[in-house]
């Protein structure tokens, strides 16, 4: 295994099983999860540059407030696959917010100007990298505020509802603060929500919603449609949307395309300049390892740039060269750094470029190869075990089958909320940091910078574990996965 076969992964040009199970093979393995196979794997990519565990903090089993000793060992790592919901701390992370304090103790205002890192153009440092994971020109590229607020600056540019043309597509399970986003859009327009709003939901008894609905409904709305959006990769399901396709059919009926990326920067093979997409944002806390309540990331296509869309208007928009004249006369900056209102701050930015340096040392496509292999080794050994897929089993995967249609996480849901939380709660005991999200549904990632096969094999391991206590309690605290 290399990184050209990485790289083929990502392409579609090799199958995530087939190459797993010539590993099974060479490692003379009768299964999956056996020990060597994970072992084997971890041997095999462990050298390439789409692996940097070494990079980040990953915290010890001993300073968890829900691991048990009776079940962990203290001394050992933790098993983290919570990368979509808050990745790992870059080791440069304390380094580099020290240095701006230290700057800041040092030279006080004059920091703006001076310095290892200059405060006024900091944000500067963290474009190009940005840039290269969300598949973007740099000049499409603001990294500033928090992603709710860029949603709504995108909003306030493309959602222009004139006459009947004022309604917003979007999933009908979307993260609740862009529903709240779409929702007072509207009411700010004085279009009442009821007729503004145009939720999309799955089929009747399915999870997923499938692009040839998407498009329908689309098409449908016609020209009452103003803006599509959705999130790239569902943030309860796990599923990657075919932006190319969605993007197309919106704007054949002379609506604005938008996606929320929270879930898939950092996550997904991004290619928002050559899908046309009209704008994005996301957030770098998850996948991007930015730290919590990490800087937004903000993108608008180039064609329209300079085309006089409606934004908010902020000093860090203008000319950086007549900035601090403090003159009453807009002069905006080009591209999407248009959009951007005040000055970044400087410990989240840093933070942000620590994580991006870690990045640039490999590629997006190589990194979605491997968190191919990642997943699928995830799945297989669900399925393995008797988790997920037999007849026996209560637990289902929601998220697609198909590696093309998933980034790197699966979503595990249950029959009932009580006893998602009895597991929930039997692998925390045993040093696996999940989420959940209601209803039922834990939330599994293996994030492919640093998590690794022996992790997910450990992972499956624990939740066997936690599912066999689930069917061993007495009777009545016996809750039905």
């Amino acid at each position: 295994m290399d990184a050209a076969l990485l790289q083929r992964l990502a392409a579609g040009g090799a199958s995530p099983q087939e190459e797993l199970s010539k590993v099974v093979k060479a490692a003379g393995a009768t299964a999956m999860n056996a020990e060597s196979v994970s072992e084997a794997l971890d041997k095999a990519l462990g050298a390439l540059s789409s692996f940097q565990r070494s990079e980040f903090m990953v915290p010890k089993n001993r300073t968890l407030p829900q691991t048990d000793a009776k079940v962990a060992n203290l001394d050992d790592e933790c098993v983290y696959l919570v990368g979509n919901s808050l990745g790992l701390q870059p080791k440069k992370v304390k380094e580099y917010v020290n240095e701006e304090l230290d700057s800041w103790a040092a030279l006080g205002v004059n920091g703006h100007f001076s310095g290892k890192r200059e405060w006024m153009p900091i944000d500067e440092l963290v474009i190009q990298g940005s840039a290269a994971v969300a598949g973007a020109l740099p000049s499409e590229v603001a990294i500033m505020n928090s992603l709710t607020v860029n949603l709504h600056l995108l909003m306030v540019s493309f959602y222009r509802p004139q006459g009947k043309r004022n309604r917003i597509l979007y999933e009908a399970n979307c993260f609740g603060s862009d529903f709240f986003a779409f929702e007072s859009q509207a009411r700010l327009h004085g279009v009442p929500p009821s007729e503004a709003l145009l939720p999309l939901a799955p089929r009747e008894g399915e999870e997923l919603l499938r692009t040839e609905d998407i498009v329908k409904a689309i098409e449908e709305a016609g020209d009452t449609l103003a803006v599509v959006c959705l999130g790239t990769v569902q943030y309860y399901s796990g599923q990657f949307f075919e932006v190319p396709k969605i993007t197309a059919a919106a704007q054949r009926v002379g609506a604005a395309a938008l996606w929320d990326c929270a879930h898939a920067v950092g996550n997904l093979d991004l290619k928002l300049h050559d899908w046309g997409v009209d704008g994005a944002c996301w957030c770098t806390y998850k996948y991007l390892n930015a730290g919590p309540g990490g800087i937004g990331g903000f993108f608008v296509h180039e064609k329209h740039h300079g085309k006089g869309l409606p934004m908010l208007a902020g000093w860090w928009g203008q000319k950086k060269a007549t900035r601090f004249n403090m003159a009453h006369a807009i002069k905006p900056e080009d591209g999407a750094s248009a959009w951007r209102l005040s000055n970044p701050p400087v410990l989240q930015t840093v933070s942000l470029l620590a994580s991006l340096e870690v990045f640039g040392k490999t590629s997006m496509s190589e990194l979605r190869g491997r968190s191919m292999l990642l997943t699928g080794f995830l799945e297989a050994l669900l399925k393995e075990r008797g988790l997920v897929g037999a007849d026996s089993s209560d637990v289902q995967v929601i998220t697609p089958s198909d590696p093309a249609a998933r980034g790197c996480q699966l979503s595990l849901k249950f029959q009932t909320d009580e006893a998602m939380h009895a597991v929930f709660t039997g692998l925390g005991r045993r040093g696996i940091v999940v989420d959940d999200r209601k209803p039922n549904v834990i939330r599994v990632a293996p994030a492919p910078l640093y998590s690794t096969f022996r992790d997910v094999r450990l992972f499956v391991d624990a939740l066997a574990e936690a599912v066999e206590e689930l069917d061993k309690a007495p009777p009545a605290k016996r809750v039905k996965v």
